[in-house]
């Protein structure tokens, strides 16, 4: 989608008269009113505030109702973790622009005074890591901000001025203003972090959503935050992902911390998600790899798996469904290749 007119045409005025040294006291009233609203209107509008969920004694969501971003929501698709601890906040996922990240901080504030000590980001997305900005706005340029190594790199690199570029095209602007704050401090399978009362321990078993996906559990209310290597009413975006390591890390969490409350970075929390999922994405997978098996080509496999009732039970209840579901299958079939032969 193309820039606005209007608004490709109000950001080359206020740059010219800046460029004229057209800044602060300087102005005339008149210009300084102009410059204002130029300078509002290049930063996207405020976010209203979203629901708040109590998951556990010390988790809590911010909710997000749409798994997609639009012009009417304003990029709001991603849920965001607190955790309550006796030392301060620690935020899981931050949301897709500075907007959404004052938001959360507004509703955080009716929860605790404590102050944000710590951010984690789950993994390279810009849904999940562009509200960064917001917490060191507020919090201050040192909050230690975790993800995994490889994570932080990417959002060092060209998925942060990426995913800022498409939040700000899919959203016509709304998440302009937004800067790309990129993680500071590496987590990986294993780390655990201690604030006052509470551990966090951080799960890493390969690609699954993405190769760097950090899931974060919090040991002492059984809660894990998954990020979106599991969503609840939406499929994962696999195009930086994999079916198997989907699979294989669904096998782990279950595993490793048995019973758990599983948080999507999309969706609601729930305790049978991991059991859903699975079923959903090797109904895809399965179907695909015995396509491949049988000599089938992709066409013959999109049969199958539309075909199959355990993935049929998903498509009323799962947003994005008919404009994505061929994707997902396409992903599939080409990992099924990969894996056959």
């Amino acid at each position: 989608m193309a820039e606005p007119t209007l608004l490709r045409d109000r950001r080359t005025l206020l740059r010219a008269a800046l460029a004229l040294g057209l800044g602060g006291a300087l102005l005339s009233p008149p210009v300084q009113r102009f410059a204002g609203a130029a300078d509002d209107f290049i930063r996207g509008p405020a976010v209203p505030d979203q629901p708040l969920q109590r998951l556990s004694p010390r988790v809590a969501m911010v909710f997000a109702e749409d798994g997609f971003p639009t012009p009417e929501n304003r990029g709001m698709m991603a849920n965001v973790i607190f955790v309550l601890t006796s030392a301060g906040v620690v935020v899981l996922d931050t949301g897709a622009s500075v907007q959404i990240g004052e938001m959360a901080i507004r509703r955080l504030r009716t929860l605790t005074d404590r102050p944000v000590v710590a951010v984690v980001n789950s993994h390279h997305h810009g849904d999940h890591f562009l509200g960064n900005d917001a917490f060191v706005q507020a919090y201050g340029a040192a909050l230690p901000i975790h993800a995994h190594p490889l994570a932080r790199e990417q959002i060092q690199g060209l998925a942060g001025s990426g995913w800022r570029s498409m939040m700000e095209r899919w959203t016509n602007g709304a998440t302009l203003g937004t800067r790309v704050v990129p993680p500071n401090r590496d987590a990986g399978h294993g780390t655990l972090l201690r604030f006052g009362d509470t551990t966090l321990k951080f799960h890493h078993h390969g690609r699954a959503h993405t190769d760097a996906d950090l899931c974060v559990e919090v040991v002492e209310d059984g809660v894990v935050y998954v990020g979106d290597v599991a969503m609840n009413g939406r499929i994962a975006n696999m195009d930086d992902g994999s079916y198997l390591g989907t699979l294989k890390t669904f096998d782990a969490l279950e595993r490793d911390v048995p019973g758990a409350l599983w948080v999507p970075g999309h969706g609601r929390a729930s305790r049978t998600l991991l059991v859903e999922q699975r079923e959903l994405f090797a109904g895809i997978y399965g179907n695909c790899l015995a396509a491949v098996k049988a000599g089938e080509d992709e066409a013959q496999a999109r049969r199958r798996v539309l075909a199959d009732p355990k993935v049929a039970a998903h498509a009323g209840r799962t947003q994005g469904w008919d404009g994505n579901i061929g994707k997902y299958i396409s992903l599939a079939y080409l990992e099924a290749e990969k894996e056959a032969f």
